[in-house]
C-alpha cells in the first residue's frame, strides 16, 4: 500500500512508542479512506509524522485547569498582551469596524480571543509553541485514551481540510491539542466556521487575518452572541450574602441582584438592568464576584473554561481602556493539586455528599457537595475548594 511505504520511509525513534505510532497511523487509513480521504492526501498529511511526547505531556497540564486562576489571569492580561493588543487595535481598526459591523461581535473580543490564543500570532515565530497538527491529533488518537475519540474525529477533519486545498500541509500548523491558526479552531470547527473574509476563495485562518478574525467573528455570532452587550460586570456582595445564590446557574436580572444587594464595583450602573445574569466567585467569597451574562457562555464556546472566558472578557475590556479588577485576589490561599481535589472528592462521597464521581475535576456537583458541607459546618457556602477545605474535611 503507498500509504505504508510513504510512512516507512519518515523518520522513527528507536523506543516501542515511536513503533507503535507508526503502526497506529498505518491502520487508521481505512477509517480515513472511509471517510473520503484519498490515498494522495494521506500520504502527504502524514509524510514525516513522529511520536511526539509532548502532546501528551502538555494534554495533561493545561494552564487553564492546574493554574490559580489570579496567575492565569496575571499572564491572559499580561502588560505585554494588553500593550500589543491595544497596537494592533489601530493597525487593524479599519478591519475590526468591517468585522464588528458585519458580525455584530465587539472588536474588543476579537482582539483578547487572538492574543490569548496566538498572542497575536507570535507564536508562529516560535518553533517550540507549533506542532504538525496532523501529528498531534494522530498522537492524541493514539496515546491518549481520554481524547482519543476527539483526536480521531479532528484528524479526519483535518484531513478534509488538505483536501479541500485551504492550506498546504507544511502550513497547518497549530496548538499540541490540533486547535490551528491564529485564533486556533479545532478542525471540526473549521469546517464549520471558518470564513474568507478576504475573497480570495480559501478560508485561511493560517497566513490570512482578515479570515482568521472574521471566523472567530463568526462563531460567535451564530452561536448567539448579543451584540452591544457585555461578557459581565465585577460586582459587590453585601455582608450576610446568601452565598448559595453564587453557584453560576441561578439566573436572575440584574435589578433583581441589586435587590440581593449586589452592586457594581466603583460605583457604576448597569446599563442595561433588565439583562439575565449569574454570579460566579472563581476564587471563593475572598477573591471578585462577577455577574456573568449569556455573551460569557458564547465566550466558552472557544473554550469551556471559566478562567479562559474571564481571561478573554478582561482582557477586552483592558484592551477598550479599562482598568484591572477592584477586589484583590486571595493569592495568599494555597490551591488544591489534583490528587487533594481527589481526596476531597472522595471524603465528600464518604460523608454522603454526591460529586458526580472522583476525577479530580471539580465540577458542579462537586462544588454544590462543598457548598452544602459548608453550610451545614459553619463556613461560608461559596463552594470553593481551598487548603482551608481541605483540613476541616479532614479533621470534622
Amino acid at each position: 500500500m503507498a500509504v505504508v511505504a510513504v510512512l516507512a520511509s519518515a523518520p522513527m525513534a528507536a523506543a516501542q512508542s515511536a513503533q507503535g505510532f507508526n503502526k497506529w497511523i498505518r491502520d487508521f487509513w481505512p477509517t480515513a479512506r472511509a471517510n473520503g480521504i484519498t490515498a494522495n492526501t494521506y500520504n502527504t498529511a502524514f509524510a514525516g509524522a513522529q511520536y511526539d511526547p509532548s502532546v501528551i505531556k502538555r494534554a495533561t497540564n493545561q494552564p487553564e485547569f492546574v493554574k490559580p486562576i489570579w496567575s492565569y489571569l496575571d499572564s491572559a492580561a499580561s502588560k505585554s498582551r494588553i500593550t500589543n493588543g491595544r497596537r494592533m487595535k489601530k493597525k487593524y481598526g479599519a478591519l475590526l469596524r468591517r468585522l464588528e459591523s458585519h458580525f455584530g461581535v465587539d472588536q474588543h473580543i476579537l482582539l483578547a480571543i487572538w492574543g490569548m490564543e496566538s498572542a497575536y500570532g507570535a507564536i508562529f515565530k516560535n518553533r517550540k509553541l507549533i506542532k504538525p497538527t496532523i501529528q498531534s491529533l494522530a498522537m492524541l488518537g493514539y496515546a491518549d485514551r481520554r481524547r482519543s475519540k476527539f483526536g480521531k474525529t479532528q484528524l479526519i477533519a483535518a484531513l478534509k481540510i488538505l483536501q479541500n486545498g485551504d492550506v498546504a500541509s507544511s502550513q497547518m500548523m497549530g496548538s499540541w491539542a490540533g486547535a490551528m491558526g491564529h485564533t486556533q479552531f479545532i478542525p471540526t470547527t473549521y469546517l464549520a466556521k471558518a470564513y474568507d473574509f478576504d475573497g480570495d476563495g480559501r478560508r485561511d485562518i493560517w497566513n490570512s487575518i482578515p479570515d482568521a478574525l472574521a471566523s472567530t467573528a463568526n462563531l460567535l455570532s451564530t452561536a448567539g452572541w448579543q451584540t452591544g452587550k457585555t461578557w459581565g460586570y465585577e460586582v459587590q456582595l453585601p455582608r450576610n450574602f446568601a452565598f448559595e445564590l453564587a453557584n453560576g446557574k441561578t439566573t436572575k436580572s440584574l435589578a433583581e441582584w441589586q435587590r440581593f444587594g449586589v452592586q457594581r464595583v466603583y460605583g457604576k450602573a448597569f446599563p442595561r438592568p433588565s439583562d439575565q445574569a449569574q454570579l460566579i466567585l472563581p476564587a471563593g467569597y475572598k477573591g471578585p464576584a462577577f455577574l456573568i451574562l449569556k455573551n460569557f457562555a458564547m465566550i466558552k464556546r472557544y473554550n469551556n473554561a471559566t478562567s479562559y472566558a474571564l481571561g478573554v472578557g478582561h482582557l477586552a475590556d483592558r484592551i477598550r481602556g479599562g482598568g484591572d479588577f477592584a477586589q484583590n485576589w486571595p493569592r495568599q490561599d494555597r490551591v488544591l493539586k489534583r490528587s487533594e481535589r481527589k481526596e476531597v472528592q472522595t471524603i465528600l462521597n464518604r460523608k454522603g455528599y454526591d460529586t458526580g464521581g472522583i476525577d479530580g475535576r471539580l465540577g458542579s456537583k462537586s462544588r454544590s457537595a462543598i457548598r452544602h458541607w459548608q453550610k451545614r459546618n459553619g463556613m461560608v457556602p461559596d463552594g470553593f475548594a481551598s487548603g482551608a477545605l481541605l483540613q476541616a474535611l479532614r479533621t470534622r
